[in-house]
């Protein structure tokens, strides 16, 4: 293997017995493995430490790290499990360092495909594929090219140490912001449209039915800093997804209670505002079409 394309992956895990065998199955595929693939169980209850343990046995380069059961759930504990499996790292030689949940399936050339984006790109910082709930169209792509969302991130290293950390946003979306400090850095970041991955069960599952889901992608939004207009035109291109037009108006519901009770947000400054000039330069780029 040469040694620009050694990479390391990380993979929160909470009581995934059902999927996680898909997702090793695909990584123990791949045509480059990675150097070493820490896999953080986040206090599971069921057989995922089990099945995890296994396949250690049989690959040593995938480590299980078992945190203890915590009180509690948001979103900020993916990230707190991510950071945990990186200070967990034992190989240090790698060029490349990988976010992968684990309820993905995706094909064996995945991880080789991504490092030739990467050899092509030098200013690339960050990249991944496409993650594509089953049974949903694999031609309908999203119109940002420039986010990769957090179950398929995939950072040069050089980038991933000088953002410092990942940001633990309880209301989620810290996939988004990661993509967009990059961007602050002078990297470049790219959604790997030719790479589709299978997302094995539907995003934010664990938030309830699919109108409080909705709800919840609209508090986040507000949470990330996204700009009002920016956000009222998102809501509105998505009425066509189901549930039609009262998914929509529901993330827009979602988006305004928060901004009307004035929730609190994490988000600094100087990002949110880097934030919504991205927004508002794309609004402008699309009308101006």
């Amino acid at each position: 293997m040469l040694p620009s394309r050694q990479y390391v992956l990380i993979t929160p895990a909470k009581n995934e017995e059902k999927l996680i065998v898909e997702t090793i199955a695909s990584v123990i595929a791949q045509t480059i493995r990675p150097a070493q693939w820490v896999v953080v169980s986040d206090g599971s209850t069921d057989r995922t430490n089990e099945i995890v343990e296994a396949a250690a046995k049989a690959h040593p380069w995938i480590t299980l790290l078992a945190l203890p059961p915590r009180a509690g759930r948001n979103f900020a504990a993916v990230v707190h499990a991510t950071e945990a499996g990186v200070r967990t790292l034992t190989v240090k030689d790698y060029a490349y360092i990988g976010l992968l949940d684990s309820d993905v399936r995706f094909q064996a050339d995945y991880f080789e495909q991504v490092m030739a984006a990467f050899e092509a790109s030098p200013r690339l910082g960050l990249a991944g594929g496409v993650a594509i709930d089953v049974g949903l169209p694999k031609d309908r792509l999203p119109r940002n090219r420039q986010d990769v969302p957090g179950a398929l991130q995939f950072f040069r290293r050089e980038c991933f140490e000088r953002l410092g950390g990942l940001f633990a946003i309880p209301e989620g979306g810290w996939d988004a912001l990661t993509c967009a400090r990059a961007r602050m850095l002078g990297y470049e970041t790219r959604l790997l449209t030719h790479l589709i991955v299978d997302h094995l069960k539907p995003r934010n599952v664990a938030e309830g039915g699919i109108f409080r889901r909705k709800w919840q992608m609209g508090v986040r939004d507000y949470a990330l800093g996204y700009h009002p207009l920016f956000e009222l035109v998102k809501c509105a291109g998505r009425f066509r997804e189901p549930p039609f037009l009262l998914g929509s108006l529901s993330w827009w519901l979602g988006f305004c209670s928060a901004s009307l009770g004035r929730r609190h947000r994490l988000i600094p400054t100087d990002l949110a505002k880097f934030v919504r000039n991205e927004q508002m330069a794309r609004l402008r780029n699309t009308f101006a079409k």
